[in-house]
Formats: structure tokens, sequence, C-alpha cells
């Protein structure tokens, strides 16, 4: 087990070095022949974005908007992916928008993830605690009042927006960019929708634990 810190620019040291301790001959400063597959799960916490997710529940990211400004570098060209257009003409038609480029991500979810029975959804990596996730203390958010309750209310097929954290993307871009698999599933200890908190968030992250370590288990 590792802890990354919060944030994606901490998620951009771990796994290029990670993988670097697998894939390339440091002595030789070579990349080797044989490509390790490395399979990373994050346990972290989250806030929900939707009213029907309790909260102290628990929620597998089979996507992750990447709104944090990381994958760009690493991610260029190709066709965006249908979800994200999708998003961008949803929020237009509200009369609102994103400050910042985004991109959806897909990982190679490790089986035993993909076959679980735990709530699952795209989350939403931020770039920041405050005001990237509409949050202020002096500072006030330039993000539109509005654009919050509208990500809430877009569906895309079955995929909707389920929480909001500042990892998840990063893991899963760079893991599916290096060939490796991913799983991120967050224990939710707010209701960005309801305005409500976990009166129980140690016990919470324990029990998230708990499950995380069962899964790798059977991995």
């Amino acid at each position: 087990m590792i802890s990354t810190g919060i944030g994606t620019d901490n998620i951009d040291i771990v796994f290029n070095e990670l993988d670097a301790l697998f894939n390339i001959d440091l002595t030789r400063r070579e990349v080797k022949g044989d490509i390790t597959k490395l399979r990373f799960v994050r346990l972290g916490t989250s806030g929900s974005f939707q009213t029907d997710l309790p909260l102290d529940s628990f929620v597998l990211s089979e996507a992750a908007l990447a709104a944090d400004g990381l994958l760009p570098f690493y991610l260029s060209g190709g066709e965006p992916d249908e979800a994200a257009i999708s998003l961008y003409e949803h929020l237009e038609d509200g009369g609102v928008q994103l400050p910042t480029p985004v991109l959806v991500v897909r990982p190679d979810l490790p089986a035993v993830f993909a076959n679980s029975d735990l709530a699952r959804g795209m989350t939403m990596t931020a770039a920041g605690f405050y005001a990237p996730q509409g949050r202020s203390l002096r500072l006030p958010s330039g993000l539109h009042p509005k654009l919050l309750s509208r990500m809430r209310s877009w569906r895309h097929d079955a995929l909707r927006l389920t929480n909001i954290e500042m990892e998840t993307a990063g893991i899963y871009g760079l893991a599916t960019a290096l060939g490796h698999q991913a799983a991120s599933v967050s224990a939710l200890l707010a209701n960005r929708a309801e305005g409500t908190f976990s009166k129980q968030p140690a016990k919470t992250v324990e029990r998230l634990i708990d499950l995380g370590l069962g899964l790798i288990g059977q991995m």
C-alpha cells in the first residue's frame, strides 16, 4: 500500500516512478523488452453528486472526467469520447460551461472489480478542493452557480456523474496510457447535492479498506 497525497500532480509522480521500477532498466536507462502489467487500486474519499447515493456508501468509478489539467500533457489527438461531447452539449444547453477542457477516460478494470456489485458511475476529478469544486472561503469560486446542478442532471446511456474528488482521472489516464489496470473505489463522506456530511467518516474509511483488501485478495 502507498499514499500518494492529494491531487493528480502527486499521481503523476507516483505512477511514472512505479512504472519505471518495473519497466525501465535503471542501470542502462532503457525500457525493458518485456513490460510488466501492473494493477492499481485507489481507496479514497469523495463527495456524492447524486441524492440517491447515501452517505457512507461506496462507489466504483467505471469512468473518470478529467477536469484537472494533467492528462492533455499525455493524451492528445484522437477522437474525443462520446460522453465528453454529450456532457459539453448538455452544459451548453443549460447556458453554462466548464472553465477548463475535459477528457473522459475509461480504465481496464480488474475483473474482480468489474464484476462486483458496487454502485458505479463516472467520477469527476477536479484541479483543487475549493474553487474548482464550487467551494469558497475568502476567495469566491468562479464556477457558474448552475454548473454543478447541470452536471448532476447529465446522462449518457447508463452513465452519469456520481461523485467528485481529485485523483481518479489521473490514475485511470496514466494506467491506460502505460498499459496497466486500475480501479478506484470511493467512500462517500459528503453529499454535495443535499449538503450533508458523514457523522462517522473514520468508520466508513475502515469499512472501505476492509472491502478493498477483500477484493484485492481475490485478484
